[in-house]
């Protein structure tokens, strides 16, 4: 990292960005060609034919794709960036060698941009950033400030026939909104104004390890937003500067709610929030169910706080917050009445949000569950059995198809049909089905009218066609 140039040297060269159309790629090339500079890039999904409008999309807003087979990699000027994940074998890994070229990561580049803004409000935790990172940005955004924001799912607030994919606001350069991530490590790279803590729990690390890193990130945070009602949060406090607590539960938190004042419905809710540094009360209302979404209102309404915005301001932004893509994402409704939900829920703790925002009203659920890595399956994988066990019922059922692979030489010895043995040895209902075409018809075949169908997974775009594919075949 030590020759890597200046932020304005960086956008006076042009980029190429190997996965563009990943979830961590595409808003980053979004900001960077914002910026001024000359995008280009490959994706492996486009040459095989997967999301064909994301690409289409993509090159009607001026990206230059190519195959990816290094042909696009055409000067030493052009600066690489890869994920750490990519292997060496990449044509474009190879061509860059060849010519030269600086290899950036995107959390490398990402960090870059964060810490050259006037100020940097990041959101970190194992479970709720895309979420909060979405509400925060968007309450920056009614409230003036004109934040950039960098996120890892499609903010339906920023939409346009033009932008269909809009996991990106580009805006100035004084505020810059972005989740940051603990898997890779690379948390370890943002100096944040702001940094929010929304929990801390299992996912691709173990949980000494979690601890180190989410505490090293409140001690470089110069204020601390942090969720009082996650006890693995709220140990790490010691190790924080400034602090703004909120939560649900906790009557001593900063940024709360007012016992008893929570109205939930299947899909919208209500609560009073109470700002204790004053004791002033403000009406929320919120298009999301969930005891979790809540949460991640709050963490956003402190988070807002702490970089200036007064919380009416806040919570009157958030009544017309419309959500994410592919988070508790309401696909639509059969004329039997079977609901179809898109959700990104993969690690234990997200999938036992959705699955309990589902189970809290009646009706049964058929939870659809794409593992998103062979690796991810080894080291979760007991925990995931646990939590599909847990919170389903004896009429629900759970059915899981292979995990994602996209080639490499991963391995692939332990699969989605341990996962099922275990899920029955824990007294739940579960069915392995190896591809997803014959799931989708297990699925129709089992769906009876009131049903709730989910579909759950990580890393492939293509889920959001299959529920839709799903809705479809239930008329």
């Amino acid at each position: 990292m030590d020759d890597i140039p200046t932020a304005d040297e960086l956008f006076a060269r042009p980029f190429f960005f190997c996965g563009i159309g990943g979830s961590g790629m595409l808003p980053l090339a979004q900001i960077v060609r914002g910026r001024g500079a000359q995008v280009a890039g490959s994706d492996r999904s486009r040459d095989q034919g997967h999301t064909p409008e994301k690409f289409a999309a993509l090159e009607a807003q001026g990206f230059a794709l190519h195959p990816q087979d290094g042909s696009g990699i055409v000067s030493g000027e052009q600066i690489l960036v890869a994920s750490a994940a990519v292997e060496e074998t990449v044509p474009e890994v190879q061509r860059a060698k060849e010519l030269g070229c600086l290899r950036m990561s995107r959390a490398e580049l990402n960090s870059i941009l964060f810490n050259t803004s006037g100020a940097g409000l990041a959101v970190a935790g194992t479970s709720g950033k895309s979420t909060v990172t979405g509400m925060l940005g968007w309450i920056m955004h009614a409230a003036g400030r004109d934040p950039t924001v960098m996120n890892g799912a499609v903010m339906k607030n920023f939409v346009s026939a033009e932008r269909p994919n809009a996991s990106a606001l580009v805006g100035g350069r004084s505020i810059y909104v972005s989740e940051v991530d603990e898997s890779d490590g690379s948390i370890a790279l943002y100096r944040p104004a702001v940094g929010v803590l929304l929990n801390v729990s299992l996912d691709h690390k173990e949980m000494g390890e979690l601890r180190q890193l989410f505490g090293d990130f409140l001690a470089r945070s110069r204020i601390a937003v942090v969720n009082a009602d996650d006890a693995e949060a709220l140990a790490l406090l010691p190790r924080a500067n400034e602090v703004i607590t909120f939560g649900i539960d906790r009557e001593k938190a900063q940024i709360g709610v007012v016992p008893g004042s929570v109205a939930e419905g299947p899909l919208r809710q209500a609560a009073m929030i109470v700002d204790r540094h004053d004791g002033s009360e403000h009406a929320l209302t919120l298009a999301m169910p969930g005891k979790h979404n809540l949460s991640n209102a709050l963490a956003a309404i402190a988070a807002a706080a702490a970089a200036g915005v007064p919380v009416a301001a806040s919570v009157a932004a958030l009544a017309d917050f419309k959500g994410l893509a592919r988070r508790f994402d309401l696909v639509g409704v059969s004329a039997a009445g079977i609901a179809v939900i898109d959700d990104f829920g993969h690690n234990p703790e997200k999938c036992a949000a959705t699955l309990r925002t589902l189970k809290a009203h009646e009706g049964r659920v058929i939870a659809f569950f794409q593992p998103h890595g062979y690796g991810p399956l080894r080291q979760m994988g007991a925990e995931l059995a646990e939590t599909f066990a847990r919170e389903l019922g004896p009429e629900d059922c759970t059915i899981l198809c292979d995990p994602v692979y996209f080639g490499g030489t991963v391995d692939r010895s332990e699969g989605s049909e341990r996962i099922v043995r275990l899920i029955e040895a824990a007294g739940g209902h579960a069915e392995y089905i190896p591809t997803r075409k014959a799931c989708g018809d297990r699925i129709v075949c089992l769906a009876q009218p009131n049903d709730r169908i989910v579909i759950m997974g990580a890393r492939d775009d293509t889920l959001t066609t299959f529920a839709s594919e799903l809705l479809e075949r239930l008329g």
